[in-house]
């Protein structure tokens, strides 16, 4: 057993694997302690066989210092592995094709990295510390009043409000924050467009290496950037969980040296109640909305079916919804569609992760944003979720191929994790769960 381990700075989270590739079991950590971004491993988990932390504690140290922050305590593991490599790996082991992939990662830092290329499994061009994607993005964040390393998705959504009217070196030494004066809206705008820019950069830059992409990093969340790169490449695989909780995952497989046997993101606590999707379809049909929480927990920040608060998009629920998950008016939601509809109703990148943004081909509000994309979410045939059967059983009833879905969870709280979560947020919330 291989236990990959991520704590300490942000998002804590680990991953076990066996040594045939096979993953085991992965969380985060705040699914179980319900607190939100918890650093720390929760004190259930099992840290099993050869324990491989996401990171070399003394370069990270090393540059802590440097930026005026203290010495943190090394943590007591069995193996390091280079907190870039580890975000490649998670992405490079576990991609769905065989052809040799140029790897990208970006994010705000890792040990002194910010950005970094890698081509067989060695790193062939970087960008260092103060330079920073992710730290401006950051920055961009809280200079919109919102949460720096937490709210980032929240900027991106805010972006399609404003107009991208200012010219801020990307650059600049954004560690420390960012202040400036002006509507949100078109400061979220502003970053998203410069953003976009200078990663499309990087990835011409690593397209001389290999037409296969795999990306990985916080930075790889931001599907509307996502969207711009994506016919950059022949092939394009981000795993599901690419931010520092996915680190784990990476380094568990940079030590086992071998690709793992990916069968999707459904990793985490496994809830076995019998569920009838029937049952589902008919009460969002006459109730507009429920959440389901069954079989295994998706690992990532992403609700996939599993931990789902469900929605009939042809209703304007995007109010209602926004109210049960106290959180701002102007979010958007995600359409989960059976995949042999999707392409009727979108256009442009689509996967089963939300991982990119589609023009939106309807006049379904409650799942299309302002600026008329979607971040489309197609359910396989092969979908080990049972989000696959409910789509089935709500086509059946209402000809209509998809749903609204977002996770079950409210604002600043993490998503429900057990059973005993699930039964809590009905009762606190007043929606049905099953």
């Amino acid at each position: 057993m291989i236990t990959g381990i991520s704590h300490g700075f942000h998002d804590a989270a680990i991953t076990q694997i066996d040594l045939d590739g096979n993953i085991i079991y992965a969380s985060h950590s705040e699914r179980l302690t319900r607190k939100k971004n918890d650093r720390d491993l929760a004190p259930q988990f099992e840290l099993k066989g050869t324990r491989v932390f996401y990171e070399r504690p003394f370069l990270k140290n090393l540059r802590r210092l440097y930026a005026g922050q203290s010495w943190s305590k090394r943590p007591q593991y069995d193996v390091y592995i280079p907190h870039h490599w580890s975000h490649a790996a998670g992405s490079y082991y576990t991609r769905p094709w065989p052809e040799e992939p140029v790897c990208v990662v970006i994010d705000a830092i890792g040990e002194w990295d910010t950005a970094s290329i890698w081509y067989n499994k060695k790193k062939v061009w970087s960008m260092r510390y103060p330079k920073s994607l992710g730290l401006f993005y950051s920055a961009m964040t809280q200079a919109c009043g919102l949460k720096p390393n937490e709210d980032e998705y929240i900027t991106m959504g805010m972006a399609a409000f404003g107009e991208p009217i200012y010219d801020i070196d990307v650059f600049e030494d954004w560690h420390r924050g960012a202040k400036l004066e002006g509507k949100p809206e078109d400061i979220a705008a502003s970053a998203q467009e410069l953003i976009t820019k200078e990663i499309q950069k990087i990835m011409r830059r690593a397209r001389r290496y290999s037409r296969y992409l795999c990306y990985g990093g916080g930075v790889a969340l931001n599907c509307v950037t996502n969207s711009t790169i994506y016919h950059m490449f022949e092939k394009v695989w981000i795993m599901p969980n690419p931010g520092d909780a996915g680190g784990s995952l990476g380094a568990a497989a940079a030590y086992l040296n071998k690709p793992l046997n990916w069968k999707g993101p459904y990793l985490g606590t496994n809830i076995k109640n019998k569920i009838n999707p029937r049952q589902v379809a008919r009460h969002i049909f006459d109730h507009s909305v429920c959440g389901v929480a069954n079989g295994p927990a998706e690992f990532g920040p992403r609700a996939l079916g599993n931990r789902s608060l469900l929605g009939d998009p042809r209703r304007d629920i995007k109010d209602t919804v926004n109210e049960i998950k106290r959180r701002q008016k102007f979010r958007p939601f995600a359409p989960a569609i059976l995949e042999e509809w999707a392409h009727a109703y979108f256009r442009g990148p689509m996967n089963e992760y939300m991982q990119y943004v589609a023009q939106a081909q309807h006049d379904f509000n409650a799942v299309t944003h302002v600026d008329g994309t979607a971040r489309v979410q197609i359910v396989k045939k092969d979908c080990p979720s049972v989000l696959r059967q409910i789509l089935e059983e709500w086509y059946e009833l209402t000809r209509c191929p998809m749903l609204l879905n977002t996770s079950l969870n409210i604002k600043g709280q993490p998503m429900v994790d057990s059973w005993q979560d699930a039964l809590d947020f009905e009762k606190e919330y007043n929606v049905k769960v099953f």
